[in-house]
């Protein structure tokens, strides 16, 4: 039987008309980029923010810092103490939080379940963010005040990795999680560019012992989280891959393009100019948690994934794909004129570090060349 015509028109307009779907989701960069960075220095619930993760208390910090940095280098001069004065209100405060409630503060429960492996008993996770916000500012503009604080956790952070036997710091009991380990080794580096101090040795040490005991078998991307010793708990996630690689930038550059190909070939999505992100390569299985965020039926998309492949889209000049990501942001996260109100503040912040990316790396990447040329 031949189909109705009123069917067959629809089925034409159909075609026509959904590669047309993305035109009208089309996001202003350059407006997210300011209501993001002025909403992520004012935080809508902290309380319901940490019943859900007390993680996200401190990660919006460090995402924000970075965002602030980014935006005060490539402000004005006349601009540029605004932002500096923000940093060091978001900076001042983690460390008095800290002081006043303990070095678990930012830590989920089980963080205090049992000792750590290492002797020094740290979270790299908290010293690795702490001494990556202080860096930014202080390539931002100096603060002496702030060195010794960033001098000592530095110092801590690269002694818990070389007693590792995967060159691995803990961010909870015999838990260690390359999202931590990768931001701890950029954020040495942005210290290094910043004062001159030197850890490019055990960034090529982690490098290497990683590609011997830390990729996935089957995809080559970096595994999740693993065992002090180096077993493996977690394998190739989204939610860890995307940051990672960004960090890797700052760590070993050919390493770092290698993950991001990877990772875009194994997890990313684009339909019709909208892009998202899965959680995992297809065909491991599967382990639903805080950091991937509710999975979307049918088109495997993670929220967790998603957001933090804005920072790796952004972070390798990849256009195509944040702007397929953006337009799903403005498609399915209830824009609200400020952001998105599918988000969150640990969102908002992540969000916001993706859009202003590029200054505080570049500098960081060149005062590092410049030095190793003296």
């Amino acid at each position: 039987m031949r189909a109705p015509r009123s069917v067959v028109l629809l089925f034409v307009a159909t075609l026509l008309w959904l590669p047309q779907v993305q035109r009208f989701h089309h996001a202003d960069r350059a407006r997210l980029r300011e209501a993001l960075t002025e909403r992520a220095t004012r935080p809508r619930d902290v309380a319901a923010m940490r019943a859900v993760n007390p993680e996200w208390d401190f990660m919006r910090r460090t995402f924000t810092v970075l965002a602030l940095g980014d935006r005060a280098l490539s402000a004005p001069a006349d601009a540029r103490a605004r932002y500096v004065a923000a940093m060091d209100r978001e900076i001042d405060d983690v460390l008095a939080t800290e002081a006043a409630h303990g070095k678990s503060r930012f830590l989920l429960g089980y963080g205090s379940a049992r000792p750590f492996v290492d002797p020094e008993a740290r979270s790299v996770f908290v010293d690795g963010e702490i001494v990556m916000m202080i860096a930014a500012r202080e390539l931002v503009a100096p603060r002496p005040a702030l060195r010794a604080e960033a001098d000592r956790r530095a110092e801590a952070i690269e002694r818990a990795m070389r007693r590792s036997p995967t060159l691995s710091a803990e961010s909870y009991p015999d838990e260690c999680w390359t999202f931590c380990n990768t931001t701890a080794l950029a954020a040495l580096s942005m210290w290094d560019a910043a004062t001159g101090s030197d850890h490019d040795d055990l960034g090529r040490a982690w490098v290497a012992r990683a590609r011997e005991r830390l990729l996935d078998t089957r995809t080559g991307i970096l595994v999740s989280s693993f065992t002090r010793d180096g077993v493996v708990r977690d394998g190739a996630e989204g939610s860890s891959i995307w940051m990672s690689a960004r960090n890797l930038l700052l760590v070993d550059e050919a390493f770092a393009r290698d993950q991001y190909a990877r990772a875009r070939r194994e997890l990313s999505v684009t339909f019709l100019g909208f892009a998202w992100a899965r959680e995992w390569p297809q065909g491991t299985p599967r382990r639903p948690d805080v950091d991937s965020g509710p999975i979307v039926p049918l088109l495997d998309a993670s929220a967790g994934s998603s957001a933090f492949a804005l920072l790796g889209a952004s972070a390798f000049g990849d256009e195509a794909y944040l702007d397929g990501l953006l337009a799903s942001a403005e498609l399915a996260g209830f824009p609200d004129g400020a952001g998105y109100r599918a988000s969150n503040d640990v969102g908002d912040a992540v969000l916001a570090s993706a859009l202003t990316h590029g200054p505080l790396w570049a500098r960081a990447r060149a005062r590092r060349v410049a030095e190793v040329a003296r």
